[in-house]
């Protein structure tokens, strides 16, 4: 745990209090929940009162960011050189007319600059805008005009790819681009920061683009405080501790990286490790979990499903906690690493919008398929379309007063945020809740189906069709039935060496009649890849549309096969 340190401010030690007391009831649920409390911050800047106090205190020679390259060699950073060599490119930043509110467009793969320009941003006050590398022209230059950006912050290898997009300044990191100024330049700078004021704990800290898996991606505005502080229960819900090593997969760009590759490690005064892929390589990643020996683990279903297919039990591992989001985790995969290295993968709720809502916690009994009970500081509740308590219904956060954790609101395309209102904010997603308080993933409001009257929900059907050893990953989704209104349809995707035929087909129905009810079905199956957006999340909204184009037309297309087609099923 921290101690006080002389000459600390308020905001750090209220914060500290908070970050100690969950970090004590670590494995006591009940307690955590009860006791716990948000800060009372009404000034705070995180980089400033929690990041540099670290970096002076007994933790100022701790590794606090370690970045491997597949490629070889790494680069370490301990919290007093981060927080100097943040200070130098924060007062960098400021002389190229960086001020405070600016926005900042930041495209970096997991390099220490990027964690510098996060750290330098927020000293100053910018907001800055993370964003993917793998963004098209016209995606830039959507986030370019709905996020007012008016500085650049960008390998030199993308230059080009946003040349077109107009700013004050354009930093480029690695190497020389023509007309930008060399982000090593800012080392040359002095590491005594002196900021222009003070920082409003509702100052807005970064914007994020959500996954647009349903429709345009909307714009999360979040402060000095809902990202920063709301990570105390992203840190509870993973188990971090002062000294681990801990590393998430999460691309830059996408919020899952703020959350668990900087807030909640640092919140926990752990290490910061990335492994540093241009593609995603199982064998290196394990390798590279090895040599480090990381103790706390994140990543999203699609590695953990890639993960299971080495022989993990060759690995020896040092975790202690492995934990997964982005999309509710199947059980076959959790079963398959415990057998392996007797861990347990511990799921976990959370979205762009908010930190992490829901997760099994340390130390708590688990149930299979449940992404676990409301984190601390979270009031959460289950209510139909007219605001009713249900059993099954749309997962909503009450409000008045509104978790420090939840976003103030979306911004519009003017630049305004639009304040949430109201008694509850509604994630849009679909849960039930059991008697002993967990919560099971249903699917997203509008992927919720009726066939022949019954409610289906795509995700139990497609945990069911990935326990098949030859699938890899599905999607289901409605087929429009003159009949039953609609019938399941499952667009799957094989492993590696195996190709799609009737047999196949066959061995799959065979095995969805043993492993759902006949209400449940999969009626239909086509072997096809899945269209995703570029945070990986299937985009299921454009199935949709597709098959019910498909249906319309009354064509058949190749690769798919129907349960009518196989005479030895009845």
């Amino acid at each position: 745990m921290s101690v006080s340190q002389p000459g600390i401010s308020d905001a750090h030690q209220s914060f500290l209090t908070a970050r100690d007391f969950l970090l004590q009831h670590r494995d006591d649920y009940a307690t955590a929940c009860q006791g716990f409390a948000w800060p009372k911050l009404h000034e705070f800047n995180w980089a400033l009162d929690w990041f540099d106090a670290i970096a002076r205190g007994p933790r100022r020679d701790q590794t606090a960011l370690w970045v491997m390259h597949e490629q070889g060699g790494e680069e370490k950073l301990t919290f007093a050189e981060l927080s100097r060599r943040s200070s130098q490119i924060a007062n960098f930043l400021r002389s190229l007319g960086v001020r405070r509110g600016d926005r900042i467009l930041l495209m970096l793969s997991n390099v220490p600059q990027l964690w510098e320009s996060i750290l330098a941003a927020m000293k100053l006050g910018a907001v800055v805008i993370p964003t993917t590398t793998l963004l098209t022209p016209e995606d830039l230059t959507d986030r370019s005009q709905r996020g007012n950006v008016s500085h650049i912050i960008a390998s030199h290898d993308l230059a080009s790819k946003v040349e077109h997009l107009k700013a004050i300044s354009r930093v480029s990191v690695g190497g020389d681009a023509p007309g930008w100024t060399n982000f090593d330049k800012g080392y040359t700078f002095s590491a005594d920061f002196e900021p222009e004021g003070v920082t409003k704990a509702g100052d807005p800290l970064q914007l994020y683009f959500t996954s647009g898996t349903t429709s345009k991606p909307k714009v999360v505005m979040h402060t000095h405080v809902s990202y920063p502080v709301g990570h105390l229960t992203t840190m509870y819900w993973i188990g971090l501790q002062p000294g681990d090593v801990h590393c998430n997969l999460s691309s830059p760009g996408w919020a899952k990286h703020a959350w668990s590759c900087v807030f909640a490690p640092w919140n926990a005064e752990a290490t910061v490790f990335a492994y540093n892929q241009a593609r995603f390589n199982a064998a290196g990643l394990l390798n590279a979990l090895v040599k480090a020996r990381v103790t706390t683990f994140c990543a999203p279903p699609t590695v953990w499903r890639m993960l299971a297919q080495e022989k993990l039990e060759d690995y020896k591992i040092s975790l202690r906690e492995a934990v997964s989001a982005g999309e509710p985790l199947n059980p076959e995969v959790i079963e398959r690493v415990r057998a392996a290295w007797n861990l347990t993968i511990r799921d976990g709720y959370g979205q762009t919008e908010t930190t992490a809502q829901l997760g099994n916690s340390p130390g708590q009994p688990m149930k299979v398929g449940s992404v676990g009970r409301p984190m601390p500081g979270y009031r959460l509740a289950l209510l139909d379309l007219d605001n009713n308590e249900a059993e099954e219904g749309e997962l909503c956060i009450r409000l008045n007063p509104a978790p420090m954790a939840l976003m103030p609101g979306y911004q519009d395309d003017l630049g305004n945020v639009q304040h949430l209102t109201g008694e509850v904010y509604r994630t849009g997603d679909v849960m039930s809740k059991d008697a002993d308080g967990y919560f099971t993933f249903v699917g997203r409001a509008d992927d919720v189906f009726k066939a022949s009257d019954y409610r289906i929900s795509p995700f139990e059907l497609e945990s069911a069709m990935v326990e098949h050893p030859d699938i890899v990953e599905c999607a289901v989704v409605p087929s429009p039935d003159p009949i039953r209104t609609a019938i399941p349809k499952a667009f799957v995707i094989l492993r590696a060496g195996v190709e799609p035929s009737r047999e196949l087909a066959l061995d799959i129905f065979r095995h969805i009649r043993k492993a759902l009810a006949p209400y449940k079905r999969v009626r239909r199956i086509e072997f096809k890849d899945l269209p995703k957006t570029i945070s990986g999340k299937i985009r299921r909204v454009e199935l949709r549309k597709g098959e019910a184009a498909q249906v319309a037309s009354g064509e058949r297309v190749q690769r798919e096969y129907r349960e009518e087609d196989f005479p030895e099923l009845k």
